[in-house]
């Protein structure tokens, strides 16, 4: 049975009504992964917010030279504050991202499903239970927490990008959830 057709429940305006630079950014989307994500597409109805959050979730998420976590790291802490979140767009589309990266269809599925069944080292089971706590239960948070991490080896700009990465996904995942955002059907496919 196939997921719901739409891509979000509010109306978007039509490709060629876009910005010529978004129209662009899109195009270039879909050369490089086949689709433009159904996210992208939900910020059309807001030209400057398809910008910022396109920019931001470019330096977030691809940036290689501002942090020292891998983009497995960041996909996989993507993956867990959704699935604490119950975020079916971004389970979807980021445990597909965690299948590419690691080579592993069954880690793509531990990800999204429970990722402590995961056997992970020591220093990413650190990172990501701080990531469910921050997500879950946020309030409860405090310097044992960043203590955990720092003796996991994280440093304090670790840290930063860590919480950098889960703020973001909780941002995203509200969006998601409001607007019930589906992700690309394309996905469900891909790295199996």
């Amino acid at each position: 049975m196939p997921q719901p057709a739409h891509i979000v429940k509010i109306a978007l305006p039509n490709h060629n009504d876009l910005d010529p630079d978004i129209q662009k950014y899109l195009s270039i989307c879909v050369d490089k992964l086949g689709m433009a994500p159904n996210v992208l597409t939900a910020y059309t109805g807001s030209p400057q917010k398809f910008r910022n959050f396109s920019q931001f979730y470019n330096q977030l998420m691809l940036d290689e030279e501002t942090t020292t976590l891998s983009p497995l790291d960041r996909e996989m802490i993507a993956v867990v504050v959704s699935a604490a979140n119950r975020c079916y767009y971004c389970l979807v589309a980021h445990g597909q991202a965690v299948r590419a990266l690691s080579g592993d269809t069954q880690l793509g599925e531990m990800m999204v499903m429970n990722y402590r069944v995961a056997e992970l080292p020591a220093r990413q089971r650190v990172m990501l239970d701080f990531a469910w706590k921050l997500t879950t239960t946020p309030f409860d948070i405090g310097d044992p927490d960043r203590a955990t991490l720092r003796e996991a080896g994280f440093s304090d700009g670790d840290i930063f990008d860590i919480t950098d990465v889960v703020a973001f996904f909780n941002y995203t995942n509200r969006m998601a959830h409001g607007l019930d955002m589906m992700p690309n059907a394309e996905y469900h496919a891909m790295n199996r």
